[in-house]
């Protein structure tokens, strides 16, 4: 059982770890569920906002993820100096409110716009969570918990696509921005009612200006922490190009658009099980031997299927399938390097956990993206400049962690 004592020295409410960590994957899933329930509008806003562009629809992804990015550099601070909670719920206030402003904007410049402020939004569930986390736990152990929590918010991918879908039959696709405001209305109120504060008023820092910048300054004196963050950024580069350009593949590559839906829940259970072997692993393996073998297996299996492609070594009818295994591929990768990325990376700065959590993940998900938009405008009708990024970015990562003493 998890016991957390209020600001005020009170006792608080008493949380299972089981349903702490339901709650954290709920957090944790606002952000995939903003995403991949998208994914099947973009023909269709790419048709209606920008028909003689098709590709900058992919821009409604990315956009919120480029927020979210911004949005993590405050939301660790502020949570840092007001506590946890209310940093949490202001978030989820702007997303709603961000939402309804999408729903409503005649322009893809305004729905561009409405999902970057969703995303700044996003960032207080999304960071201050795992500030949450590092106040309950610490080193293999956290690296545990928050591969649970990944594992149960994988569910979440497997059937966006399919609820976008459902929402887009009845009310075309502006309607899937509703969803996230009852998604995130949903996920609030448990939060509100369960969790209790974990940052006591004793603990909290003054939100400074040099308190900041000291902070700041302290968290990129760590070798490990500035590794971690870079390791980050090319994992988050290969998922964010991979999830840009998997819609547009799958349906003018392969002709599965009308099953993307299913294709992606079928990458999404299969992929979601790397947490879970991840939970089981990591503390008998370490968390620098799990991501850099699984990097380096990554870099092996792109190149051996890029090459064979190129080759035209694969029939026709084994295109697809293979392809597919190669996404997933991509995705299990995520989930057996971040959750033991940002546990490296937290676990030397633990006494300034929300600046930590918000400077790891501000400049990993910004330089991500911007690693990651051209890799997905790059479509040009085949897989390969996606393949090719993700080569390049996980053989970086790969040599990265090898600079992290053992």
């Amino acid at each position: 059982m998890t016991q957390i004592s209020a600001p005020d020295g009170r006792p608080a409410a008493i949380m299972g770890q089981r349903e702490f960590i339901a709650l954290i994957a709920m957090l944790f899933a606002t952000i995939a569920f903003s995403i991949d329930a998208m994914l099947p509008a973009l023909p269709e806003i790419a048709a209606e906002l920008s028909p003689d562009a098709p590709n900058a629809a992919q821009l409604i992804l990315t956009s919120f993820v480029m927020g979210m990015g911004i949005g993590t550099l405050f939301a660790g601070p502020l949570s840092d100096a007001f506590g946890r909670r209310p940093v949490i719920l202001a978030g989820a206030a702007l997303y709603c409110a961000a939402a309804l402003v999408a729903y409503v904007s005649p322009t893809l410049e305004g729905v561009l716009v409405a999902r970057l402020l969703q995303g700044l939004g996003a960032a207080g569930p999304r960071v201050v969570s795992l500030a949450l986390v590092r106040d309950l736990y610490k080193g293999r152990e956290m690296a545990r918990v928050v591969s649970f929590a990944m594992m149960i918010f994988t569910l979440v991918p497997a059937i966006a696509p399919f609820i976008g879908e459902e929402i887009m039959s009845v009310t075309g696709w502006r309607g899937i921005f509703l969803a996230f405001l009852v998604f995130s209305g949903l996920s609030m109120l448990w939060f509100w009612l369960r969790q209790p504060e974990t940052l006591t008023a004793g603990q909290r820092r003054p939100l400074q200006a040099a308190t900041l910048r000291a902070a700041f300054v302290e968290v990129l004196s760590h070798r490990v922490v500035v590794v971690s963050i870079a390791v980050q950024t090319l994992v988050f580069a290969c998922l964010f190009g991979t999830l840009s350009a998997t819609q547009p593949i799958f349906d003018q590559v392969y002709g599965e658009g009308d099953s993307f839906a299913m294709w992606f829940a079928v990458i999404a259970v299969v992929s979601g099980s790397a947490s879970l072997i991840n939970a089981r692993l990591v503390v008998r393996l370490g968390m620098r031997r799990m991501i850099t073998v699984t990097l380096a297996a990554q870099v092996v299996f792109t190149l051996v299927v890029l090459v064979t492609k190129v080759a035209g070594l694969w029939p026709a009818a084994l295109a697809f399938p293979v392809h597919l295994i190669w996404t997933i591929g991509v995705f299990f990768m995520t989930g057996l390097t971040v959750g033991n990325l940002n546990a490296l990376g937290l676990e030397p700065v633990g006494h300034i956990a929300g600046m930590a959590a918000s400077v790891m993940g501000a400049i990993a998900t910004v330089a991500s993206v911007l690693l990651a938009v051209p890799v997905g405008l790059a479509f040009n009708g085949t897989a390969y400049p996606l393949m090719v990024g993700v080569a390049v970015f996980a053989a970086g990562g790969w040599g990265l962690m090898r600079m992290i003493p053992r």
